[in-house]
């Protein structure tokens, strides 16, 4: 009663091997340079989805990223001052 893998059936009545691969067991896959332009038309097609920014929301955009960079930094700059000075108080000068 014990299958092999390749011999297991789905629930749609397809073997195992055919659904982890995605394509029939006797299908050979694409040569490289098919599956290469695959590719770039897929890149195409999803250039061609991008929106580009307003001016307002590039500047609203590049407002937000520099605020929380100069957030992080002084963050930082805190922890690292702080953790400076623990050392020298645990360990002396």
């Amino acid at each position: 009663m014990s299958e092999s893998p390749s011999e297991a059936v789905g629930a749609d009545g397809a073997r195992a091997d055919e659904v982890k691969k995605g394509r029939p067991a006797g299908e050979k896959k694409p040569n490289v340079f098919a599956r290469i332009a695959l590719f770039v038309r897929q890149v195409v097609a999803e250039l061609r989805k991008v929106v580009t920014p307003t001016r307002s929301e590039l500047i609203t955009f590049t407002t937000v990223v520099l605020v929380f960079v100069l957030v992080v930094m002084a963050f930082v700059t805190v922890l690292d001052l702080g953790i400076g000075q623990a050392v020298l108080w645990v360990f002396g000068d």
